[in-house]
């Protein structure tokens, strides 16, 4: 085995010699060539656009110019002002006179009141401190709630309702003010229970 190092070594010089004073000659350029297809194009272009200006020399003189008639004036229309309205038109509405003895029946029914009140339930809480918390948020709107302990099935729920209302006309009325106040997701059903 050898020891040498590849790292640090000098590229071998292909066929170049060093000049006085360390300095490599310069390559000398290659003398340019004189383009020969290149100034075929440019002759052959130059002589084709000459030929095309000496075609339409002629073309220009052979047309002759139409008379030109002139019309006579014409009357000039007043202008009407432009911020004046138009006349007012003629009312020809008849059927006042048609309808003047008839009559319209409707019929109302008799008990329009709800059979059962409304409720407006905003929230159901695992823990009643939630529902506090929003029966308190509630109250900072000017509305009333109550919070109702219910078991169920999944167990002891607590929900937030406000009611009874005797339209549901008036739980959406409550419903858009908390609405505004940011309590969004209250949902108006019958009432149920005491």
């Amino acid at each position: 085995m050898s020891n040498r190092d590849y790292a640090n070594r000098k590229p071998a010089s292909k066929g170049r010699t060093k000049a006085k004073g360390g300095r490599r000659k310069s390559a000398q350029p290659a003398p340019k060539r004189f383009p020969l297809l290149l100034s075929l194009v440019t002759v052959s272009l130059v002589g084709g656009f000459g030929y095309f200006l000496w075609s339409i020399n002629d073309s220009a003189t052979d047309t002759t110019p139409e008379p030109v008639v002139i019309q006579p004036a014409k009357p000039q229309v007043q202008k009407k002002d432009p911020n004046a309205l138009p006349p007012k038109p003629k009312e020809e509405w008849t059927y006042q006179q048609e309808l003047e003895n008839k009559q319209v029946e409707v019929d109302i029914p008799e008990n329009t009141a709800p059979t059962r009140p409304y409720q407006m339930q905003c929230g159901s809480f695992r823990k009643q401190s939630q529902a506090d918390q929003m029966k308190a948020m509630i109250a900072f709107q000017g509305l009333e709630a109550q919070v109702r302990k219910v078991e169920g099935s999944s167990g002891i729920w607590y929900k937030v309702v406000l009611g009874p209302y005797d339209r549901k006309r008036a739980a959406e009325k409550h419903r858009h003010i908390l609405q505004r106040g940011g309590l969004n997701g209250c949902q108006i059903w019958f009432w149920e229970g005491s």
